[in-house]
């Protein structure tokens, strides 16, 4: 099957979807869905998720509602022009997962509301939101609390790696520079020392935890982004390799064999953004839709991975622990 067909499929008639269009009838609205990642298992799922949050009950037109994917496979430069796509498709909102989407979406239209789906941006901050309870523009969406969750996974971390002082945090500059300054925030209230890696691809990573290492860093931060996302085994293996107890906001880099995450249900994000683009295409306002935070977080501890590193996770976390790999 090619891919432009999958992606069809996917977008409109993957059976027992709640969200579908048969391929006989035009469908009375569009919605958009713009994704900076490429077409994947988890980008498929995360789409079902999505279809189910705005499947639930109350939505009369459900069968008439068709989802338009568009995926730029990890080439930022490409969301642009499908946002642009998606607006001459006619869709009636735009749900824009990380921060390059939610920036292309909006700098594409003023009129069509945005859900966005973003781990590391502030929408007021970035002036993309006047308040979280009221946007007042035409993006509302799912927003991760940075400088408080930033301030949670160092403390994580320096409970599981006693005398920790300097920590190595791996950053994609196209993620925007929130996250990073919501962690220096935090890494100054705990009298952490930070040393900054920018990777801007997989091809990068090798060099820079094996700089990490010569660094002396006793620990490691992987922050939020698409990249690090589609690429847990190959972050997991390189900080056990170069001996970095390292924390992701991704449950499956510590699933791959990372120390530890600590980070939203991804896949809960996505029937949220749902939920809110039903409100919408119901009538509500982009302009007056709260802007609203992850409700559910997960620790994940690895201990194989850290009796390989020599670190003794105490039972704090292990108690709060919703996983534990033995």
């Amino acid at each position: 099957m090619k891919r432009r067909e999958f992606i069809q499929l996917i977008a409109g008639t993957a059976a027992g979807w709640p969200v579908a269009v048969h391929a006989q009838q035009r469908p009375k609205w569009r919605v958009g869905f713009l994704s900076p990642s490429s077409l994947s298992p988890f980008t498929a799922q995360a789409m079902a998720a999505f279809s189910d949050g705005i499947g639930q009950s109350g939505l009369r037109e459900i069968a008439e509602i068709e989802i338009v994917a568009r995926f730029a496979d990890n080439q930022l430069d490409k969301l642009p022009a499908l946002a642009q796509e998606l607006v001459e498709q006619g869709v009636r909102a735009i749900s824009a997962a990380a921060p390059a989407a939610v920036g292309a979406a909006r700098r594409t239209t003023s009129v069509i509301p945005i859900v966005a789906m973003d781990l590391e941006s502030d929408p007021v901050a970035d002036g993309w939101a006047t308040s979280l309870a009221h946007p007042g523009g035409n993006v509302t969406g799912v927003f991760l609390d940075l400088p408080g969750f930033s301030a949670k996974t160092l403390q994580l971390l320096r409970e599981a790696v006693p005398g920790l002082s300097k920590v190595a945090v791996f950053w994609l500059p196209a993620s925007g520079p929130r996250q990073l300054e919501a962690v220096r925030s935090a890494a100054a209230a705990l009298e952490l020392t930070l040393e900054v890696f920018e990777v801007g691809r997989p091809s990068e990573f090798e060099g820079a935890f094996q700089a990490a290492a010569k660094s002396k860093a006793s620990g490691a931060l992987i922050l939020s982004a698409p990249l690090f996302v589609g690429n847990p085994q190959i972050l997991a293996d390189l900080a056990l390799v170069n001996r970095l107890p390292a924390i992701s906001i991704f449950p499956n880099f510590a699933q791959k064999g990372g120390l530890m995450a600590y980070g939203p249900d991804l896949l809960e994000l996505y029937p949220q953004a749902g939920v809110m683009t039903r409100k919408l295409l119901q009538g509500a306002s982009a302009a007056d839709l709260p802007i609203e935070r992850p409700t559910r977080f997960k620790l994940i501890a690895n201990l194989r991975t850290a009796n390989a590193l020599g670190v003794t996770l105490p039972t704090s976390i292990l108690l709060s622990a919703n996983e534990v790999i033995e």
